[in-house]
């Protein structure tokens, strides 16, 4: 069994390298102006992120096979991400489809 002062050890080092992620944009770049191609960069953050949140529930269904409700959810949730890029209404659409197409069906 692992020790938990290596498991404290191991959560203090990456919340330290998580600090230290958002001091280098906040903390060394927060008061100058950004270069717009950097901006335009960011607003596609949320939707370069979604399918890693996602897409392993996606792929793991219940019985350990892909179910195609959740497909379908997915690629709402894609689609309004990426016509929106706005997470809390992508989630939302994906939610949405997943819970009214598994009323529907059963």
């Amino acid at each position: 069994m692992i020790e938990s002062s290596y498991i404290w050890m191991i959560a203090v080092l990456l919340g330290l390298g998580t600090w230290l992620i958002r001091f280098s944009f906040l903390g060394l770049v927060g008061n100058r102006q950004m270069p717009l191609y950097i901006r335009q960069m960011l607003n596609y953050t949320t939707v370069a992120v979604l399918p890693g949140i996602a897409m392993p529930m996606v792929l793991n269904g219940v019985n350990g096979g892909i179910e195609p409700l959740r497909i379908l959810a997915a690629l709402a949730l894609l689609a309004v991400g990426v016509w929106t890029q706005h997470m809390i209404k992508a989630l939302a659409a994906g939610l949405l489809i997943y819970f009214a197409g598994g009323w529907f069906i059963g």
